[in-house]
């Protein structure tokens, strides 16, 4: 049987983590390009699955589902990309803002970017505007991502950025600010 990319993405998208890497397998049996694999096959469906999170027809959990079925198939692909020497786009540093302990939306932006091909270092939850400077120096980030879901540590994201332009690297990184209280509202959400 030839190896189906929309299979593939079918298996993503619908979280199905068997499906999907048996598939992937079956990819890599018959030498489909990672490239190809990545690209059109995890990716792809990635995309789908936000477009219908934006639409209404996903929610967080399958989002999350999903983005487990991607991630469990890039766990496969990254020594094979390591063995290519395969750079990664950029360096992401990416953490739950100082006050704040949620982090399921971080962790689905983690996966997304990881499948897109950066390189994501994780500072978890509750990280001080310190500890974001240290990490963007320590690994030279050219993107930095600030979550919070509680209203109440929104302010704190303020503080990061403050600290980001008087540590003189704000020209050099990019910002990313995301979680519930900094959305539009969206019914049924």
């Amino acid at each position: 049987m030839a190896f189906n990319l929309e299979k593939l993405k079918r298996s993503v998208i619908d979280g199905d983590r068997t499906g999907a890497l048996e598939l992937t397998m079956q990819a890599l049996a018959e030498q489909i390009t990672l490239e190809t694999l990545i690209n059109q096959g995890l990716i792809a469906a990635m995309s789908e699955v936000g477009k219908l999170f934006e639409d209404g027809k996903f929610y967080i959990p399958e989002m999350l589902i999903s983005a487990r079925a991607m991630q469990s198939c890039m766990d496969i692909l990254k020594p094979l990309l390591s063995d290519m020497e395969a750079r990664p786009l950029a360096t992401v540093v990416i953490g739950t803002v100082k006050g704040d302990l949620h982090d399921i939306g971080k962790n689905l932006v983690r996966m997304m970017l990881q499948g897109a091909g950066f390189e994501v270092v994780d500072l978890g939850t509750d990280v001080t505007p310190e500890k974001f400077i240290r990490a963007i120096h320590e690994h030279h980030a050219r993107l930095v991502g600030l979550s919070a879901l509680l209203t109440t540590t929104m302010i704190s994201m303020g503080v990061v950025i403050k600290a980001i332009k008087q540590a003189g690297l704000r020209d050099q990184i990019k910002i990313m600010v995301g979680g519930r209280p900094l959305q539009k509202s969206m019914p049924g959400r």
